[in-house]
């Protein structure tokens, strides 16, 4: 599932594919704007997503 939200390190917003099959998941992966790294962590529950963040990676 393609998810929308805006790159906590330029503030773009961009999108991610994120494996809906996975019930949690903590991952980083650069922008694709500003190519800094982020750090993703999302939830689902009943193939929605219950908890997404996303925040600059250290």
């Amino acid at each position: 599932m393609e998810h929308f939200f805006r790159c906590p390190n330029c503030g773009e917003q961009i999108s991610i594919v994120l494996d809906m099959s996975v019930r949690s998941q903590t991952y980083i992966e650069d922008c694709e704007v500003c190519c800094r790294p982020i750090q993703i962590r999302y939830v689902v529950h009943h193939d929605d997503i219950v908890e997404f963040q996303a925040q600059t990676a250290k």
